[in-house]
């Protein structure tokens, strides 16, 4: 009995051990789910890494649009200033924007006796201006009549007209006021040249006025038939017109001593581009100078928003340029990009470029200790009233050529060196090739076209020849401010195929590229998920069975120690 007893004992003691020991791994005590959540976050560490780099990616090309549009803004102020070549391209050359100056030649006022408007790139020049006589509308006027409502009792049909040929039937009725009568005329006026009114000279006193639409016309009228609703009213007598207010004239003036006649007072076939407004007469002995030249302040407005659109795109890569913090707020995102080095570089070369012996200077422009652009517009004002030839010349593009039959009509980005283009024609006149140094190579030709060979420096170059025989030009071209400060910014700004726009596709497409491998880590993530969750509940299924037995085992054990 002593033996079982202290089996018992040991069986006992060494239960209690064991059951303290399940107690302390119960199933209940662990975390699952952050053990299934940690090793999915491992799982998801690269997904992470990608998604910063997307972040970054995002950045970086909203960073490089924000400079595409401050550069396009650049490009664009400075086309206006570099005399774009191309027939499509003058409405953008503000030097071909044009004014009008008047000025006083003896005792006459310029201003009230005249006004003119100019087509962009009208020929510059000056012009001395007489007016002798302004052109004014024939006018006639109608007897009394006592009323404007009255039925005045006439039928019948007038033809109204003018000696330039225009003229039209009316028909009235007697029935109709000479109010309607009047209605009744200029229902016609497009085809009759003539316009009706009712004066009113008191209150028993109305009375037609017929006028010429246009004028320098002479007035016709005549009854068709019915009663004679013209010597009724008093517009016609035995004589012709009963009373003529005012007879038509032309307008007579002069262009340099040479007469000019017009029926109307606004003329634009005098001089090509301009179209001349005659208000008055001058007086004998005196003349307006008419000087159409460049629209100075077109000019400086085009300066004014080059300095605005530099100033906007230098305080971009100012910010742009400074070391990283780390900070949240920080705009340096492209600092040490390449790109936005080398456009640092070509601006400042354009705007820092002599040009003729001339610089930015002549404007008025300096840089600040930042490096943006300061205007002091008296300098500008007294450079553009005193040299605007100078402006012109530092700014623009130009080409000079020895002779006056090769005209350029585009021009590339190169620059290009003076040259010598040896221009062949075959037996019927037509230009057969062009030579440059002995290289036929470098042009091709379309018809009377000169075409540089797409890969060659002058590709993007166009000229035109004139000429019926083989002749050697010789060209020189001068690139101002503008252009270069164009081809710095527009080649690289251009939303089609430009620079930028490359890398904002690159990096557009790498984000594509990223953001499927994110998708794929995440999906793969979460089927490891799901398969951890379900290995995880066998697990604990499996402890929670052991648990049981284990508690059964306990009871049964204390039974029999018990009995």
């Amino acid at each position: 009995m002593t033996s079982v007893s202290s089996t018992t004992s040991l069986l006992s003691s060494t239960y209690t051990s064991t059951t303290s020991t399940a107690t302390s791994t119960s199933s209940s005590d662990i975390d699952w789910s952050g053990l299934i959540e940690e090793a999915v976050a491992a799982k998801l560490t690269k997904a992470d890494t990608i998604e910063l780099k997307i972040t970054d990616n995002e950045a970086t090309i909203a960073a490089y649009q924000e400079l595409q549009t401050l550069l396009q803004d650049l490009a664009d102020a400075a086309n206006a200033l570099r005399a774009p070549s191309g027939s499509s391209s003058t409405a953008d050359n503000a030097f071909l924007n044009r004014a009008a100056y008047l000025s006083e030649n003896g005792d006459v006022d310029a201003s009230a006796s005249a006004a003119a408007t100019i087509e962009d790139g009208a020929a510059t020049g000056s012009y001395d201006l007489t007016i002798s006589q302004i052109a004014k509308s024939h006018k006639v006027a109608g007897g009394t009549m006592s009323s404007i409502t009255d039925e005045l009792g006439y039928d019948g049909v007038i033809t109204l007209g003018t000696d330039a040929g225009t003229s039209s039937q009316i028909t009235i009725t007697s029935d109709m006021t000479l109010d309607e009568v009047a209605e009744a005329i200029n229902a016609k006026t497009d085809a009759s040249g003539v316009k009706a009114s009712v004066l009113k000279v008191s209150d028993t006193d109305y009375r037609l006025i017929l006028s010429g639409a246009e004028t320098g016309n002479t007035l016709t009228a005549a009854s068709v038939s019915g009663d004679d609703l013209l010597t009724g009213l008093g517009i016609l007598d035995s004589g012709g017109f009963a009373d003529e207010l005012q007879a038509a004239q032309q307008a007579i003036f002069a262009i340099d001593g040479i007469e000019i006649t017009r029926s109307g007072n606004d003329v634009d076939d005098a001089i090509d581009g301009i179209t001349l407004h005659l208000y008055q007469q001058t007086p004998d002995d005196t003349s307006i100078t008419l000087e159409i030249g460049t629209d100075l302040s077109t000019v400086k407005q085009a300066i004014t928003t080059l300095v605005d659109a530099y100033n906007a795109y230098r305080e971009f890569a100012f910010a742009q340029q400074q070391a990283p913090t780390g900070d949240e707020d920080d705009d340096s995102v492209l600092f040490g990009d390449g790109t936005l080095r080398n456009v640092n570089s070509g601006i400042n070369s354009a705007l820092t470029a002599m040009i003729g012996g001339d610089s930015m200077a002549l404007l008025g422009l300096t840089f600040d200790e930042n490096n943006a652009l300061v205007l002091d517009e008296d300098t500008l004002d007294d450079a553009l009233l005193n040299d605007a030839d100078a402006v012109e010349s530092l700014l623009t593009f130009s080409m000079t050529s020895s002779s006056a039959k090769l005209l350029m009509l585009a021009r590339g980005t190169n620059l290009v060196d003076d040259v010598t283009l040896d221009i062949t024609v075959d037996e019927n006149g037509a230009v057969s090739s062009v030579g440059v140094d002995g290289n036929p190579d470098l042009f091709t030709i379309s018809g009377t076209r000169i075409i540089g060979a797409e890969g060659t420096k002058y590709e993007g170059y166009t000229f035109v020849y004139a000429g019926s025989s083989s002749l050697s030009v010789d060209l020189s071209f001068q690139t101002g401010i503008a252009e270069l400060l164009y081809n710095a910014t527009d080649g690289v700004s251009d939303t089609s195929e430009g620079i930028l726009e490359t890398l904002i596709e690159t990096l557009k497409d790498t984000n594509e590229t990223l953001s499927t491998e994110v998708d794929d880590i995440t999906e793969r993530a979460e089927t490891y998920r799901t398969n951890l969750t379900t290995r995880y509940a066998e697990y604990q299924a499996a402890i929670e069975s052991a648990e049981s037995m284990l508690e059964y085992l306990t009871t049964l054990i204390d039974t029999w120690n018990n009995s």
